[in-house]
This record gives C-alpha cells, structure tokens and sequence, in this order.
C-alpha cells in the first residue's frame, strides 16, 4: 500500500480512531483521579575521611570514601539500617516492606548519598527519610569503627534534611494523560490497519481495482430512502440519484456505440447488490431520451422488476418462451415515454435451460430489430448460472457491485464465470457507495448537463406504433 491507502483507511475509520485515543485519554484520566497521591522526601548525605593530613592523604581518603559510598548505598535497604528506623518511628511493618518505600543513590565521582522515601503522608515520607538517613550514619559509624577500639575514620553528615514535601510525587495527572492518549491512538491506529487488513470487501474504485481493470460505467450513492422509493421518477430531477444515472446513461451510449451491444444484460455477484433497481432506472433513464427500450425481467428466480414498476408480472416472459403467448400481447407500457416491460412471468422449474434457450436467442435477435435499447435484469452470478448462460445472447454485461457488501474473492469469481462464457463484460457499476468520505464516487467539476459540448447524443425516435409490428 502506497501512502494513499493509508490516508484512506484513516479517514474511513477516523471514528475508531478518535474513540480509542479518547478512551485512553479517560482511562488515564480516571486512573490518575482513583490513584491515592503518593509523596517522596528526600535526604542527602556527605561522606568523608576524618583526616587532618597533608594534601596526598586527603586525596587518598577522598578515592577511599568514593569506592566506600557504593556499599553504603547498598546497606541501606537493610535491616540494620531499616530496623532502628522503624523502632523509632513506631511503624507497623517490616524492613522489608519499609525496603520498597525507600531508596538510595549516589552521583558518580561524587561522596553524596540520596535517600528517598515515599509514604501517603507528607509527614510521615519526610519522617521516614530523616528516621533512615540517622540510622544508616550510626549503622556506618558502628561498622567502620576499628575492632581494637577508636572511632570510626568515616564521618557522615547530612547537608539536604528531610522535609514534608508539599506537593504529591504520584500519579502525575499530565505525564499519565499523555502517555494514556499516545497509547489508545497507537491502539487506535494498529486496530484499524489490522481491521483493514483483514476486511477484503470492496469499498471503493481502489479496491475494485485489485481485481478488474473493467470500465467504471458509473457509481451511484447510497440512498436510505431508495429502499421505499426505488425509482428515478420517485425522486427530485436533479438529486445526485438521478444525477448518478444519467451519467451511467451516457457512459453506457458510448460503450454501446464502441461495442455495438444494443442488448445489455444487468446482474451482480450476489442478491442485494442492487441490480434490478439499477436495471430499472437504468430503462427509466433511457426512455427519457426518446428511445425505445424494452426492460425484461429474467430473474426468474426471484423476480422485482413487476414488482417495482407496479406492472403485472403474471405473465410475461415465460409465457412468450413455452410458447401460451405471443411476445406482442405481453408488452406492458411504462410511463409517457417509449420504455416496454416485458415482467417474468411465472417461475418455471428450470430456469436455466429456459434463458438458455433457442426461444430465448430469437427473442432478443426479434427485440433488437424493433428497439433501440434491451435492458435485461438476469439473477446474480454465483448462487445460479442463469446469467452466466443468457449472456452469450447478449451484446454485453453490465455487472453491479454493491460496496461494502461484496467482497473481492467473490467478484473474482464472478468475473470467472463471466469469462468461462466467452462474456463481454462492458463495465461495472458500483452500488450503494457513500455520499461523503474517501470511498465517495468523485464526478469531477462539470456535470453531466452542463457543457454543451459532452452532452448526451439523442437516439433517433422510432417510436413502436403497434407493438404486433414485433411479428413482421
């Protein structure tokens, strides 16, 4: 993936992102606020030689009490430091429970010991680190102290007391939010790569073009209410619904007149992709520019071109295939304009082999004699082989892709199928895209209305004034 592909999947999934990063922001918010405050104190000592020699022995006992300080810094943490401290300090604990609350270190090249302690109570941190600074001078005094008798040669002094600090060491509330925000945007971000990288459905013309190289004919938006008005007459003239269309319209005259395919057969991949609704409106917009189209219903599965249009579906195009009924009296006209229905029929038990057909050939070479536009909505591709098998007695296949719901295994698989056939794939339609976002179908700056000089080119109107003319 190039730097776009990321920069699309963070705007397709900004909402996660931000939702995890404020999680995180809460989650160390809260935290910090639940935490009980901690306190630290701190002491410092000096360790030194007691010698009044001459300069040479002061730097001796200088080396000396360096290499000496290590090992009282690590005498601290034990019970014959911590022991007195706690007798003297009345605490209920052992040294070593009072060993993890205090700590020792000293600067390299340096005779200075720090000592810290930490307690809920400012008074009592401060008590601590004084009460254990004490007894680690007197456990150095009573260690270093010559056997034969003398005073120690090491004098330890304290030149930083210990003091009730006044201000909490722990949490700190600021270090915690912006490690807590770091932290869920991190999250955030490998969620959604990881999401995306397992998420193969096709979103977008980029994810499309992971599998095909086909003609985008055109995408249309997703519409919530396209679910109860699924017709272009249902909606406003100039809605980007009715905009998407007419745009497939155009695209589609070109492809027709570089492939002279004057039958187009409509399906997808799957059910719910949307293809009787784009093969309808496709019909409806068609008509509107003075052709003749003829829209058939071939789903004979599960047909709703009838059932969308508002038209008798009865009998149809079953009915002209076994023969009960000449195609001429199963026409039914829709609307002012020069659009014919041609509804299923009733649903045979073998749908396959009725498509496939010689009476289903010589239907359509009959119909493309007469009309200037065949719209054909066939089942989809995978669950039966109905469209597969129509779609050599057509001039091209337009193959509707509905996002976020087809994945890219399976429109491989339609494309094979389509291919195994020998199938002219005239381009795809993207369905139910998004009206914003990066997965939106861009139409650039003009519209399909506006330049005078990409305008739609008008079929010659050669209106059908007997439909029987069929049988001539």
């Amino acid at each position: 993936m190039d730097l776009r592909d990321y920069i699309r999947i963070f705007q397709r999934n900004w909402v996660w992102i931000a939702s995890l990063t404020l999680t995180g922001l809460l989650v160390a918010g809260t935290g910090s606020v639940l935490t009980a405050p901690t306190y630290t104190a701190e002491t410092q000592l000096f360790v030194a030689i007691q010698s009044s020699g001459s300069v040479q022995e002061l730097q001796q006992g200088n080396t000396f009490s360096q290499a000496r300080v290590q090992s009282y810094v690590k005498t601290v943490d034990s019970p014959i430091v911590l022991q007195p401290a706690i007798d003297s300090l009345g605490l209920e604990m052992s040294a070593e429970d009072l060993a993890q609350r205090v700590q020792a270190s000293t600067d390299v090249n340096t005779v200075l010991i720090n000592i810290t302690a930490s307690d809920s109570s400012p008074a009592m941190a401060g008590a601590i680190a004084q009460a254990v600074a004490d007894s680690l001078i007197k456990a150095v005094d009573q260690l270093e102290r010559p056997k034969t008798g003398g005073t120690s040669p090491v004098s330890i002094s304290v030149t930083k007391p210990a003091s009730a600090p006044s201000s909490s060491s722990a949490p700190n509330t600021r270090v915690n939010l912006i490690a807590g925000t770091l932290l869920g945007l991190a999250v955030g971000i490998g969620l959604v790569l990881l999401r995306s990288a397992l998420d193969n459905r096709i979103r977008s013309e980029a994810d499309l073009r992971k599998v095909t190289d086909a003609p985008l004919l055109g995408g249309i938006s997703y519409d919530a209410d396209a679910g109860v008005h699924p017709l272009l007459t249902q909606t406003p003239p100039q809605s980007p619904r009715a905009e998407a269309f007419r745009r497939l319209r155009t695209n589609l005259h070109f492809t027709h007149v570089a492939n002279q395919a004057k039958t187009v057969l409509v399906t997808s991949s799957l059910p719910g992709e949307g293809k009787s609704t784009t093969a309808a409106n496709l019909a409806i917009s068609l008509a509107e520019t003075g052709q003749n189209v003829c829209l058939i219903d071939a789903d004979l599965r599960r047909p709703m071109v009838g059932e969308y249009l508002g038209l008798e579906k009865g009998a149809g195009l079953t009915t002209a295939l076994v023969g009960d009924l000449d195609v001429n009296d199963l026409f039914q006209q829709w609307g002012d304009g020069g659009l014919y229905v041609l509804t299923s029929g009733g649903i045979p038990p073998n749908p396959s082999e009725l498509l496939g057909s010689d009476a289903m050939k010589q239907l359509i070479e009959r119909l493309e004699q007469v009309f200037d536009a065949i719209i054909i909505d066939a089942p989809p591709l995978l669950p039966v082989t109905d469209a597969a098998v129509l779609s050599q007695h057509v001039g091209g296949v337009v193959l509707v892709v509905g996002s976020q719901i087809l994945k890219l295994q399976d429109l491989q698989k339609a494309l094979d199928a389509l291919a195994l056939v020998d199938s002219k794939l005239l381009g795809v339609v993207m369905n139910r895209l998004p009206a914003k976002g990066p997965d939106s179908y861009s139409y650039g700056y003009y519209s399909d209305e506006q330049p005078s000089s990409i305008k739609e080119i008008r079929a010659p109107k050669k209106f059908l004034t007997n439909a029987r003319n069929l049988s001539s």
